[in-house]
């Protein structure tokens, strides 16, 4: 496999229910990961788009979240409607989506 240009951190960590601190699972990160994966397959970006899923990433209460990497741009409150947008803009066009970062209080 070559060098990736992106890699794309998701959110994968589960709380039990009602935990204080909430959780990305809670907040339907599970349906996340196959939507960004036939999303980067679709355009044909395999080789440029590594996709990991990860536990906590920080601002659970924002959740779910994926973060992507160069630059450290951590989206929040990701459904799977807002993928299609994240891969198109940002991992296939460059251009962060600034609507869905996490605001600089959560991170």
């Amino acid at each position: 496999m070559s060098r990736p240009e992106y890699h794309v951190f998701v959110c994968s960590q589960q709380r039990p229910a009602g935990h204080p601190r909430s959780s990305c699972g809670e907040k339907g990160a599970s349906a996340l990961m196959p939507v960004l994966s036939q999303s980067v397959m679709a355009r044909n970006l395999l080789r440029k788009v590594s996709i990991v899923p990860t536990a906590c990433l920080g601002p659970c209460s924002e959740g779910a979240n994926l973060l992507v990497f160069p630059g450290a741009y951590l989206y929040s409150g990701v459904q799977p409607q807002d993928v299609e947008m994240i891969v198109e803009r940002h991992l296939a066009g460059g251009e962060p989506v600034t609507e869905k970062l996490a605001p600089e209080s959560a991170w």
